[in-house]
């Protein structure tokens, strides 16, 4: 196969992508626009990939090149990857289709935790040589130094066979799985919205350390009654088998509750503004358990305590915030009237954050 390029050369890009292909001795192009990221995987040649507990041996990746977008050469590249965050994906679709407008067909995999990012960089790019494929990343990875990177030794990458075709991508780290859509509406109900309890219950209480927070009792408490009511919906909607379904949510609290795994309720919780969207990993499974009649009190309090997450680092949501009142957040962002039952409800927990962040008390009892 020739080069695969990685379109983002940030934490996941080049510590868990980059990893992946690696492992699997490809040669690798990472496109990304910070000039200065670009200039130090250059200069050092090489990077070094750690893993979480000393799980296993240290990973040097260094067949690799790498450039902005300005230098881009993607002439013999069939297969590439893009991890941007998924508020860039129209900027990047369109610095994408000028690399290869060329009528050379393309299999690009997205990897982004967001709702229907294949559909966003495909519209932007707008090209018909191009299949374009969703993808889940369940790697928590750390940068470490310079460029060097702490990460969760997690194997491999899951995407959707579907557009593929009979395309066969030939990278052993990277798995192309049929019904992803489901697969991919599963993870985030039930994976993401779980981190969402973590993170931003966790600034409601005070702290910065990822770790500490998905530890604290009264936050596993919570976890615990949105893991066994979400499991119960997802396989009354969609046919999981139950003991497959609490399988899998046991997966991720493990891993959200391993210590060892070093990150910070900040990274976790950044752009609240895309986690609040209506359909994504709060407000989705929200309305789906509030439609078949089931407890929502745990989302509905990790809504509240999004809505009102600050951090300086934030910028773009801060802008929001000093724009926007609650009210209109809600409505705007997670497309809830506030006047409705669940807007009520969820505004009825905001007062009930305020109050627990000035003075204390239970948070269970919210």
């Amino acid at each position: 196969m020739d080069r695969i390029a990685v379109i983002g050369a940030g934490k996941t890009g080049r510590g868990f992508i980059g990893r992946l292909l690696a492992e699997d001795n490809k040669k690798i192009t990472f496109i990304d626009k910070n000039e200065a990221l670009i200039k130090a995987l250059n200069e050092k040649g090489s990077f070094t990939v750690s893993f979480f507990g000393n799980s296993r041996e240290a990973l040097e990746v260094k067949n690799y090149e790498a450039s902005t977008f300005s230098d881009a050469d993607l002439s013999d590249v069939t297969v590439i990857f893009v991890s941007v965050g998924g508020m860039n994906l129209k900027d990047v679709g369109a610095s994408l289709k000028e690399l290869i407008n060329d009528g050379k067909m393309r299999h690009i995999i997205v990897c982004e935790n967001a709702s229907h990012p294949a559909k966003t960089l495909a519209e932007a790019i707008g090209l018909d040589n191009i299949t374009v494929s969703e993808s889940t990343v369940f790697c928590t990875t750390i940068e470490n130094g310079d460029i060097d990177i702490s990460s969760e030794n997690y194997p491999y990458l899951q995407c959707d066979a579907a557009p593929l075709g009979d395309f066969d991508l030939g990278i052993k780290g990277v798995k192309a799985i049929s019904g992803f859509e489901n697969f991919l509406t599963r993870k985030l109900y039930t994976y993401n919205a779980a981190s969402c309890v973590i993170a931003y219950l966790g600034y409601a209480k005070g702290y910065s350390d990822y770790g500490e927070a998905a530890n604290d009792e009264e936050i596993l408490a919570l976890l615990d009654k949105n893991y066994e009511v979400t499991n119960r919906v997802l396989c009354k909607v969609y046919g999981y088998e139950e003991d497959d379904q609490r399988e899998f949510a046991a997966l991720s609290k493990q891993k959200f509750t391993d210590r060892t795994i070093t990150d910070t309720v900040s990274r976790n919780a950044r752009e609240p503004q895309r986690k609040l969207a209506f359909g994504e990993r709060i407000i989705g499974p929200l309305t789906l358990i509030d439609e078949h009649g089931e407890d929502t009190s745990v989302l509905l309090l990790t809504a509240a305590a999004a809505l009102l997450y600050s951090h300086d680092s934030d910028k773009a949501w801060e802008e929001l915030r000093a724009m926007h009142s609650t009210e209109e957040l809600l409505e705007s962002i997670c497309g809830i009237k506030a006047d409705s039952r669940l807007g009520k409800a969820i505004l009825e927990k905001c007062d009930f954050i305020k109050s627990y962040m000035k003075d204390g008390g239970k948070l269970t009892l919210a």
